[in-house]
């Protein structure tokens, strides 16, 4: 591609604030994800791009550097710098766990094992709806517009926290369409272009893509963030995000004193607690992070516990902050579902109940042991709550592993785009929330895909992947 015809489709770039370099990869980014620049394309050098859009050469290096990091893009001695592109032959294809991939129903046979959610909503979902609707017969006078959030549920939610060591008010909760919008919304309000953000290696990769599309530049240090202070001191981030209870994905749990360490590491933390309610039966659930600093920003969700389809998330932050986040949420959403979130009101008991727990324990041991017999050279840990086991292969790479697998009809999620650093790739995250005879088929295929599995002589490069 002519570095006029790039140049055609980056329009106004560098209007924003923020490092250029940073401001050329976010855009660069978007016209690759929307497949305006497709698959294969070859993009110009670094001295012709930067000729035509005036800027340095180190500008563009950096915005290409940035994009390989993130497995965007290809760049090769000799064959000059591409966008990530896939085989031919679609069965070859890398997995590419985006969203629409991975979220909606599927017409083929393929398992998937990416998305680690409930499989089937709760008998107990529908009840609650039948508890509210007298509720919703008797509403008069209310436009139903609730950027906050519904004030009943505000107040069950900050109740709960309460209950748990940590004093809060209605005042500072935030009712979001999901953890991932609650993410997204502390994203957008708290980092700006060119920002430093300080992500465990490895995480959820949702978040990195919510970062990203502010433009942050990532850095990642160890599972709980160790060497944060340190970090804090030489990079001066905007913020810091971490999943300290049932780490998503290796299952770790932070100790008490790690938790007081992050909160007082002098940087705003972004606590994500969605896995933290799926703790096995016994196993006591640990003070939240916010506990330790009133600085420490939470978000939750019910997609884990309940049901995806269940779009209830939220924040739970200074008062302030709230506001803030109110105000923001307003300009994209006014408001959530209220039937959604008074039925919300009566399903939150179920997080402490014996049910989920009790089936969560059960598909892990069942899918462990499984695996364990199948693959005895394979490492992998167990672990005391959560929804996924962190797998690590005895040689190869995640990446071609997962499109093996998806020729034996498994879809699985490579370590690579998990992490930022690119230390997991020879890793797979595979989680246990399906009933087990689906666990059972997964793992029989999983055997049959390492059987005829053959590592390629150079590493695939990682595409972009979102999965939850």
């Amino acid at each position: 591609m002519r570095p006029i015809e790039v140049v055609d489709r980056l329009g106004r770039w560098s209007s924003g604030r923020g490092p250029l370099y940073v401001l050329l990869a976010a855009r660069l980014r978007q016209l690759i994800d929307d497949g305006e620049l497709p698959s294969g394309v070859l993009l110009p050098p670094d001295r012709a791009l930067a000729g035509a859009l005036a800027v340095g050469r180190t500008t563009v290096v950096g915005a290409y550097d940035l994009l390989r990091a993130e497995g965007r893009i290809d760049r090769r001695q000799g064959s000059g710098t591409r966008v990530a592109g896939v085989p031919s032959d679609a069965a070859d294809a890398p997995v590419d766990p985006i969203f629409l991939d991975s979220l909606e129903a599927r017409d083929d046979d393929v398992l998937l094992a990416i998305c680690a959610a409930p499989g089937d909503p709760p008998p107990q979902l529908a009840e609650a709806f039948a508890q509210i609707a007298p509720e919703l017969s008797r509403i008069s006078d209310d436009i139903g517009y609730y950027p906050y959030g519904h004030p009943a549920l505000r107040t069950a939610l900050a109740a709960r926290y309460t209950s748990r060591g940590v004093r809060t008010s209605s005042e500072q909760i935030l009712v979001t369409n999901g953890g991932q919008q609650a993410l997204s919304l502390l994203a957008h309000a708290l980092v700006s272009p060119g920002d430093q953000v300080l992500v465990e290696a490895p995480t959820y990769p949702g978040a990195l893509e919510v970062f990203r599309e502010q433009g942050a530049v990532l850095r990642g240090l160890p599972v709980g963030l160790e060497g944060l202070e340190g970090a804090v001191r030489e990079r001066r981030p905007a913020v810091a995000y971490v999943i300290p209870t049932y780490q998503n994905p290796t299952g770790s749990v932070l100790s008490a004193l790690a938790r007081q360490r992050l909160a007082g590491a002098g940087v705003p933390v972004i606590e994500d607690e969605v896995p933290a309610d799926l703790g096995f039966p016994g196993v006591p659930m640990p003070t939240p992070l916010a506990a330790y600093s009133e600085s420490v920003i939470s978000i939750g969700s019910l997609s884990k516990s309940i049901w995806g389809g269940l779009r209830i998330g939220w924040i739970r932050a200074s008062t302030p902050l709230i506001n803030r986040l109110a105000r923001l949420r307003a300009v994209h959403d006014l408001g959530g579902n209220v039937p959604t979130q008074l039925a919300a009101v009566h399903l939150l008991p179920l997080l402490d109940g014996p049910d989920l727990h009790q089936t969560l324990k059960a598909r892990h041991d069942h899918l462990h042991a499984l695996l364990t017999q199948a693959l005895p050279t394979w490492d992998i840990p167990t672990v005391t709550g959560g929804q996924c086991l962190w797998a690590s292969l005895p040689y190869g790479d995640g990446t071609s592993f997962a499109q093996t697998a998806l020729r034996h009809g498994l879809a699985i999620l490579p370590g690579a785009g998990l992490d930022i650093t690119g230390a997991s790739d020879t890793h797979i995250r595979l989680h246990f929330r399906a009933p087990q005879p689906a666990l059972t088929e997964a793992v029989h295929r999983l055997t049959k895909a390492w059987t005829a599995y053959h590592p390629p002589t150079t590493r695939p490069h990682p595409r972009p992947t979102i999965a939850i």
